[in-house]
């Protein structure tokens, strides 16, 4: 086990940045992310089940779910595996934090505060994707923002491949530092920015309790198990695709074989008319042949 907690595990995760002790880091990295946009200067937890607002409906439960001084609410996931539906499922997300702001009696005039979803993403939805795609609503035509009461930042942390040294801004070496956690030997960056101090701090496992010990073993299995469910799964499919490979080279080996026979066969055919004295014309119209073919008998 390593020095630090693995962040991509749940309990990693929310120990970083899901409890009181630990807000600041939450905080200072929200602001690097929204470097330019906004500066967040607190935040309260909410609780992160959110339930149906009507019998038969569908709850919620996020990874942090938390509001800002200011009431903005913020939605931050790790997700580790890839899923159908991943992009509607944030929008879900999203929408169900918008729809839960709604007041009940005539007097509410739909005075919503924005939505921000933060989603770490430890695999590539597509072959498309960015480090950091930001999904706003805007114009199709000029770009002008719509409305900013809902927000996307989607991080695709297998694309971030730079070293220590070569981290440009905060924002980076926020992501080196997650990315690489579990197999850091001392924690980066904490003579430039003082919150990689209390990161060291808070997720040195040294410093776990037997219980918290116990609780991130259990957290870290689970991430492991998830891990090799997916190698199975991708391996599987590779195994299935060679044997789909086998089975076509075996029916396109039949198929040509089968075909030259038959051209064989036209041949012979074609070779007796012609001795015979038919026309190639002839010999043409019947065996499907072509004319030059049958010259050349």
């Amino acid at each position: 086990m390593g020095k630090f907690i693995n962040p991509f595990t749940d309990y990693g995760f929310k120990k970083i940045f899901g409890q009181e002790i630990s807000k600041d880091l939450l905080i200072d990295f929200l602001n690097d992310l929204l470097k330019g946009e906004r500066v967040i200067t607190d935040l309260t937890f909410l609780n992160n089940e959110q339930l149906p607002k009507y019998n038969e409906g569908r709850g919620l439960i996020y990874d942090i779910y938390c509001c800002t001084d200011t009431g903005e609410k913020i939605i931050v996931e790790m997700q580790n595996k890839s899923q159908l539906h991943f992009k509607e499922r944030a929008l879900y997300y999203l929408s169900n934090a918008i729809v839960q702001q709604a007041e009940k009696g005539n007097e509410w005039r739909f005075g919503i505060k924005a939505v921000y979803g933060v989603f770490f993403m430890n695999f590539l939805f597509d072959s498309s994707v960015k480090l950091r795609t930001d999904v706003i609503l805007a114009d199709r035509d000029t770009g002008e923002l719509f409305t900013d009461r809902m927000r996307q930042i989607f991080i695709a942390l297998p694309l971030f491949q730079k070293e220590e040294e070569e981290c440009e801004n905060d924002f980076e070496r926020w992501i080196y530092t997650l990315k690489n956690m579990e197999t850091l030997k001392r924690m980066p960056f904490k003579a430039r920015k003082a919150v990689f101090e209390k990161l060291e701090e808070i997720a040195d496992v040294a410093s776990l309790s037997k219980e918290e010990r116990e609780r991130y073993e259990n957290s870290v299995n689970v991430y492991r198990t998830n891990l090799c469910v997916m190698d199975a799964a991708k391996e599987e499919g590779r195994e299935e695709g060679r044997q789909e490979g086998r089975e076509e080279g075996r029916q396109e080996g039949l198929e040509e074989g089968l075909e030259k026979g038959r051209q064989e066969e036209r041949l012979a055919n074609a070779r007796s008319m012609k001795a015979e004295g038919f026309t190639n014309a002839v010999i043409s119209k019947i065996t499907g042949l072509s004319e030059d073919e049958i010259a050349a008998l």
